[in-house]
Parts: structure tokens; sequence; C-alpha cells
């Protein structure tokens, strides 16, 4: 059977979303615990640990720009004819996710802790760039993605509850101060996705390509070039990261999901310290609170239908408000300091985590659409840059956040290995929940009323690219689909599909 004609069946779509379990699971762990264990474990200062973070993170964005390009062009290399541009490197990827356990040994020294934490982000790149192009990849068809990535963020949910759910038994079972706790955790994890990303090597395929576009591809390779030719690609590379900032929908696309992914990685960083410095709580209760995440499982159910039924705008406001909210309710408890704590922090954790499944489950739900309004623009088809983009953004912003946060406690008078902080300390946690986390929910809540990708306005522009392949005239485009192609492009029509260009990038001034 060809591989346009295969069936995106459920088992095909759980099969692809169970790498998601690295995404889910991984980096839920990472942002809730890797601070703490650092502090408290591995005889760090807030400053230093929050350095590592930052290091390993900026390292991996500059390598995750690189790894895009490399995917989108693999198929000039013999192993990516063979495994498939995206999927050769899940194949590598899957064994080396087992230096995961690495992480969480305890009582060495910095450069450890550094270059482990460093290698992992540089595998997770590895895999999970290619493997965020494979919707797009595997399928055209909206509703058919949709039903990918919403297998794809059950199963982040699912190893988002994992992940901190696990962790509070095994403290409970191991005692509140004992490190082994994250050794077994990480160790146990590590297996996990590393079975969970071969599983995606063999569920998924690539599109197709003629023999026509591979000879292209094989004569560009074979070509010898000069230094200034090479100057020239490299440069022609650089332009092509800065032309997906030209697509209108991409640009308010990334500040949505750059803005509201900081703040629940800001949030995550600094809920174990509010539990259990600012509540005098225990880091058992932290994970407990955090464990209900689990709503992130039916929740990626119903989240993809209204995705469909109200687009994505509307979901986005509905989980940002919420998580707004949640917030300001976490700070009023440790003020009022209600009879009913634990009780009451769970209500608010249980809301919070619903508005937090909605933020991480729109994003990846609407990147495989992105790259269909660039080809409006670009006539080319560019999964891998804005995969690399968006990782890289995501990555540098995230690098500076945890960085902020470990030097604004630090600079707050946190103490390290401390049973019980200053108050200044407590002030400056709570600080970092309203005014951190809060001020950057609020952006991506105002950024989403102006944004305009859904399930009909992709439609359309799909349809009339479909159009003018087929060598449809652009002088009798339909005005609504003029207006709709505008409005996500954010060009003139006339501009678009082969008219004015620079680099083959239309340089005109955006609606």
């Amino acid at each position: 059977m060809s591989r346009k004609n295969k069936e995106i069946s459920l088992k095909t779509s759980i099969g692809f979303g169970l790498t998601d379990m690295v995404g889910g699971g991984a980096f839920t762990i990472i942002g809730a615990w890797l601070l703490f264990f650092y502090t408290t474990y591995g005889g760090l200062s807030a400053v230093q640990a929050a350095s590592i973070i930052a290091i390993a993170r900026i390292v991996d964005a500059v390598f995750s720009l690189s790894m895009g390009s490399l995917s989108d062009n693999f198929l000039k290399f013999r192993m990516g004819r063979k495994y498939g541009r995206r999927r050769f490197f899940l194949l590598i990827g899957s064994p080396l996710m087992l230096l995961y356990a690495l992480l969480w040994v305890s009582g060495m020294n910095y450069f450890y802790y550094l270059i482990t934490f460093l290698m992992f982000e540089i595998i997770a790149a590895l895999v999970l760039i290619p493997w965020e192009t494979l919707p797009s990849e595997m399928t055209k068809d909206f509703n058919k993605r949709t039903k990918l990535s919403t297998a794809r963020m059950f199963i982040s949910g699912l190893g988002t509850f994992l992940a901190t759910f696990i962790p509070g038994q095994l403290f409970n079972i191991l005692g509140q101060d004992n490190s082994m706790a994250f050794l077994i955790n990480g160790a146990f994890f590590a297996v996990i996705y590393a079975i969970c990303v071969f599983i995606s090597f063999r569920s998924t395929w690539e599109r197709e390509f003629s023999p026509e576009e591979l000879q292209v591809l094989l004569n560009q390779k074979n070509e010898r070039k000069s230094f200034s030719e090479t100057l020239k690609a490299i440069g022609q590379t650089l332009a092509d990261f800065g032309s997906t900032f030209r697509v209108k929908s991409f640009r308010k696309h990334l500040l949505i999901y750059i803005c509201s992914m900081t703040a629940k990685d800001a949030f995550n960083a600094v809920f174990v310290f509010y539990c259990v410095f600012a509540l005098h709580s225990t880091s058992t209760v932290a994970a407990n609170l955090l464990s209900f995440s689990i709503i992130g499982l039916p929740g990626a159910i119903v989240y993809g239908f209204l995705l469909i039924k109200i687009g994505p705008s509307n979901l986005f406001k509905i989980s940002y408000s919420t998580m707004i909210l949640c917030i300001l309710g976490y700070v009023a408890v440790y003020f009022l300091q209600p009879s009913n704590l634990i009780l009451t922090l769970m209500i608010i954790s249980f809301v919070y985590q619903v508005g937090r499944s909605m933020l991480e489950f729109i994003p990846w739900n609407v990147f495989p659409f992105i790259p269909d309004v660039d080809e409006m623009i670009t006539r080319k088809r560019r999964e891998g840059l804005f995969a690399s983009i968006m990782t890289f953004f995501r990555k540098s912003s995230v690098a500076l956040a945890t960085f902020l946060v470990g030097a604004i406690l630090e600079g707050g008078g946190f103490v390290q290995g401390a049973e019980t902080q200053p108050e200044g300390a407590v002030n400056t946690i709570l600080g970092i929940m309203i005014f951190g986390v809060g001020g950057l929910l609020l952006i991506s809540l105002i950024a989403a009323f102006t944004f305009k990708l859904n399930k009909q306005t992709h439609s359309i522009l799909v349809a009339e690219i479909d159009r003018l392949k087929n060598n449809g005239s652009k002088e009798s485009v339909d005005p609504k689909t003029k207006d709709v192609v505008e409005t996500l492009t954010g060009y003139k029509y006339e501009n678009l599909w082969g008219g004015p260009t620079r680099n083959d990038i239309p340089h005109v001034e955006a609606k």
C-alpha cells in the first residue's frame, strides 16, 4: 500500500504519540524537581543549579536550529533514504534515552551535572525535532493531523501524570530525604522513554518523494562548493531562519507558545519551594498536588474535540484565564492560611492542571498547519525549519527563565540546604508565582485574541494552495479566500505564490 493511502488508525496515532512520553514526562520531572535536587542533594547553590540548566539549554537551543534543517535534507544520505529523514533519528535516539538516569546521581560535582544534563538535552532534541514534523509528513488532512496530535497529547498527559505521581510514591516508601528515590525514578523512566521512542519509529511513515525529487537532492549532495558558495549557503540558511518570522500566523503562535510554556516551567520550578518553604509542607504533598496532571488524559480527548469545534484561539483563552485565577488562589492560600489547607490546595491544583493540560495540548496541535501557511508564501515545505525555530526559542526562553528563578531566589535570601527559609525568600517565591508566572500568562491571553488559524481558515488555505498547484489563476480567487489567505500569511494576495520575492521569500509590507 502506498504511504499516502495508509490509514491513520488509533494504533498508529498511539504509536506516534508515545514519543511525547519524553516531552510530557522527562521535562516535567526536570522542571519540577531538578532545581530542587541540585540544591538539596547535589550540594549546589541556587545560582549554580540554575546556571547548569541555562547553559545546557542555550547550547541545546543552538544545536536545535541545525537539527530541523538536517532532517529536512537528510534524504541526501543513504541512511536517510533507508530509514527516513525524520525516523532515522528516532532509531538512533531510542537507546540513547537510557542516559537520562545519569542526571539523578547525588553527591557529584558541578561539571558532572552540567555534562549529563547537556547530553540529555541534545539527545532529546535529536529525537523530538524530527518527530514533531511527522504529522505533516503522514497526512494533509486537518482532522487526521488532529487525531495524531490528540493521541500525542494524551500520551504526554500520561507522561506528566506518571512524572509527578511516581516520585511522590517513592518518597513515601524510601523517605522524604532519600536521594535514591530520584535515582530509581530516573532509571525507571529512562527505560520507558527508550521503548516509547522505538515504538514511534516502528509506527510512523514519511511522505513519498518522486524519483525526480530524490535525484535533485542527490545532485545537490554531489556538488562541490567553493568557499564563497559555502558562505553563501550559510547566509541563506540564516535567511531561512529569519524568513519564518515573516509568516504572521507563526509570529503570533510563537509568542503565545513561548510565553505560556515559560510560565508553566517557571511555575514547576518554584512550586516545590512554595509547598516546602512557604506552606511548611512536604515534598510528598507537592508531588501529590502536581499529580493532578492526570486530568490531561481524559482532557486530551475533550480538547481534541473542542479544537475542531471552537478553534485554538478560544481554547487558549480558557486555558490562560483558568491558570491566572489559580495562581492568585495559591498566593491567597499563603496569606489566608485556611484551616482545610490540603483540601483547598487540592481544589486549586485540580483546576490549575485543567488549564495547564490545555496549555500543553494546543500549540503542537496547531503547529502542523503552520507549514501550510508558509507554503502559500514560499511554495516550499519547511516543517523541520519551523520545528527548529520553535524549539530554539522554547529552550532559550526556558534557559533564561530557569536561571532567573535561581538567581532571584538567591537574591531574595534563599539559603542552600536549609530546612526553613527567611521571610524574604518566601516573599520572593510568591513574587515569582504572581508576577513571573501570572505576567507571562497574561501576555499569552492578550495575544490569543488575535490568533485566526483554525479548522475553517486552514481548509480554505489548503484548498487555495491545491487550486494554484493545479494551474488555477490568481486573478480568479474568491474574495473570501483572498481575505483569509492574507489574514493568515500577513501578505497581500498578489505577492503570494510566485509574487515579488527576495531570496524566494516575498518582501512586502505585511497586512
